[in-house]
């Protein structure tokens, strides 16, 4: 890394050449949350040298405590602190917008065509895959956040409580984060955050933010600039949601997105039970089977996985016909959704940023945080068995919960997917796009016999 230290620190970039990266990302960005994170640190931090790998780990550990993608939250944090309001807009809104427009086309097509035999076998192999995708998640968080008995018994308590008594997720993550704060004085050793992004000592060369750059003006804490912001966006909110009086569906969604935003602690996966809970049980924008359908596209396009709201809000516009024409219905519910979804994390950026620049010191998980993360494997279990239910018994219901016909042949290629990806490390898309081709020519053999 001699040569690296050596060298001066890059022109900063302009606007026009920012943009151009943004939107790359938004293309490319595959892997879910870490993968992007990776992708971003490899670009940002090692090639180009915009920020140092301080700067960055420090914008890391602050969007990791936010509610919200921390993926796109930290493109925004970035580019906000190079290129100010209009560099965190532009980021983000690149960093969602090809998935966004992505899966309203596929919905559309899902729609139209989805009894197609060909589209049918193809998801009959998918959806067992999604099963062990959402079993690999828990697993994955779990082996990570449940360091001991007590985060096992909060994880196992949040499973008993929406698998058997059907408690609402924000509930969980209410108790969950008072048990933390509890559970952080009487037993603080039980709930120490683990894990996490620390400081890390690797040099990359002089970065255009570097470790010492001074904070640019844009950047400065003032409480006056805090107060400014947080009435804008509640101004934003309030006025979005005065556009969508006239229709109670659109309304509904605006609503329902805006607090699933602010529930979105330990990731995606995290919130999809929520989503799950008011977008088929509540609401009825779509059905179990669908959601089902939606998270596997999700997997396999770019964008945050968060982004299966917009695939929901487009299922949910054309059920609940907001307008006459389903595909205005479908892109209106779409749009609804993504909005009311990210603009609270552009709020968090903006707002909060200043203060975490007036301050690098590393920040920890705290006791509710813990707490909190602990509960989310629970749900990310219940979730894994609903969708194993819905996967292995179709034509289940509450009533007939294993009514044949049991497809044994989804289990054996859940089980496979499964070990694909946690013994062998197989990246996601090929597990699905393996299990999509084995779904197809089962139902193809078994309609031809």
């Amino acid at each position: 890394m001699s040569n690296g230290l050596q060298q001066a620190a890059p022109q900063a970039p302009t606007l026009g050449q920012a943009f151009f990266y943004w939107l790359k990302l938004g293309f490319i960005s595959f892997g879910g949350p870490m993968g992007q994170i990776a992708m971003m640190h490899t670009d940002l931090v090692e090639k180009k040298r915009w920020i140092s790998e301080h700067r960055f780990l420090h914008a890391l550990n602050f969007c990791m405590i936010l509610p919200g993608p921390e993926a796109i939250q930290l493109a925004i944090y970035i580019s906000w602190l190079m290129h100010g309001t209009v560099g965190a807009i532009m980021a983000g809104v690149l960093f969602f917008m090809p998935a966004f427009l992505l899966l309203s086309v596929l919905a559309g097509v899902y729609l139209a065509w989805g009894d197609v035999p060909l589209m049918q076998g193809l998801f009959y192999g998918i959806k067992p895959a999604v099963v062990a995708i959402v079993l690999f998640a828990a697993w994955r968080i779990g082996s990570k956040a449940l360091k001991n008995s007590v985060l096992w018994g909060i994880a196992a308590a949040a499973f008993v409580a929406i698998f058997v008594f059907d408690v609402g997720f924000p509930w969980i993550v209410l108790a969950a984060a008072l048990l933390g704060v509890i559970g952080g004085k009487v037993m603080p050793d039980k709930f120490k955050g683990g894990g996490g992004h620390g400081a890390s000592d690797k040099q990359y060369g002089a970065a255009v933010i570097d470790d010492h750059t001074p904070t640019p003006n844009h950047a400065k804490f003032s409480w006056v600039k805090l107060g400014i912001t947080v009435v804008a966006f509640i101004g934003i909110w309030a006025v979005a949601m005065f556009a969508l009086g006239g229709n109670q569906a659109l309304s509904e969604m605006g609503d329902f997105f805006t607090k699933a935003a602010f529930l979105t602690i330990g990731g995606a996966y995290a919130v999809l039970p929520y989503v799950y809970q008011g977008g088929v049980e509540q609401f009825g924008w779509l059905t179990g089977p669908q959601m089902i359908d939606g998270l596997a596209l999700g997997e396999t396009t770019p964008g945050p996985l968060i982004m299966v709201v917009t695939w929901v809000g487009y299922l949910g516009g054309v059920s609940k016909e907001v307008f006459a024409n389903p595909i205005t219905a479908g892109f209106a519910g779409a749009a609804v959704a993504t909005f009311f979804t990210f603009l609270p994390s552009f709020l968090f950026i903006l707002a909060a940023g200043p203060m975490v620049e007036s301050s690098r010191n590393d920040l920890k998980f705290t006791a509710p945080l813990t707490g909190v993360t602990a509960a989310v494997v629970g749900v990310i279990m219940n979730l894994a068995v609903f969708f194993a239910w819905h996967t292995f018994w179709p034509k289940a219901t509450d009533a007939t919960p294993f009514v044949a016909p049991f497809e044994w042949f989804a289990v054996m290629v859940a089980i496979g997917a499964f070990i694909a990806l946690w013994k062998y490390k197989v990246d996601v898309m090929k597990v699905i796009g393996v299990c999509a081709v084995l779904g197809l020519a089962y139902t193809l053999a078994m309609g031809a016999m």
